[in-house]
């Protein structure tokens, strides 16, 4: 089985926030794989997909960002999701343009307190992160604000397009596997950027 965990905040409120492209990357993968992501295990919304040969888990922690790993620990553990192998977490990151999206494996938290909660609660960082780019162009003075504020309506037809980009980078994953999907996908960024 494969745990796919988009990190956000729980709440009305954050749901069009930088803060929360985790939660809507996992509701779009959702709603290709026709479920709905509602039940409660583990401190989360979670709902599970059979996605080609591969039984995937998909979840939502509801413990706010900064406690991600809590609800992550559980499912790990719960569901014996082996995290160097098996746990997929999608992300946002302030430090990649808005509309970038960059996969990576065995890294630091780079400062995301989402990633930084998972790594101290299961021990390791070798899992797989999706990070999705949310600097915006123009210049921000509070980046706490920035990401818990509600996008703008031009910020929101770019996060759709990196939506439907992030679906395509876990359905490599799952099909091709991780390395195939970092070359497809990471190249693809370094390559617009040229």
């Amino acid at each position: 089985m494969k745990l796919i965990v988009g990190l956000g905040n729980p709440g009305v409120e954050y749901q069009f926030t930088p803060h929360n492209l985790g939660f809507l990357a996992v509701d779009r993968l959702a709603g290709q794989w026709g479920v709905d992501v509602r039940n409660r295990r583990c401190r989360a919304l979670t709902a599970r997909a059979t996605v080609g040969p591969e039984t995937v888990l998909l979840a939502k922690p509801e413990t706010f960002m900064n406690l991600s790993g809590l609800s992550v620990r559980e499912l790990v553990t719960n569901y014996e999701i082996r995290p160097e192998f098996d746990l997929i977490v999608i992300q946002d990151e302030l430090d990649f343009p808005l509309g970038t999206i960059r996969l990576h494996q065995r890294r630091s938290s780079a400062g995301h307190n989402g990633i930084e909660s998972i790594v101290g609660a299961l021990g390791t960082q070798d899992f797989l992160r999706i990070r999705m780019g949310v600097a915006p162009e123009y210049k921000i003075s509070d980046g706490v604000s920035y990401l818990l504020s509600p996008m703008r309506k031009a910020e929101l037809k770019i996060v759709d397009e990196m939506l439907d980009t992030t679906v395509e980078a876990v359905k490599t994953i799952l099909t091709d596997g991780p390395a195939a999907a970092m070359n497809r996908f990471n190249r693809k960024a370094e390559t617009e950027k040229d």
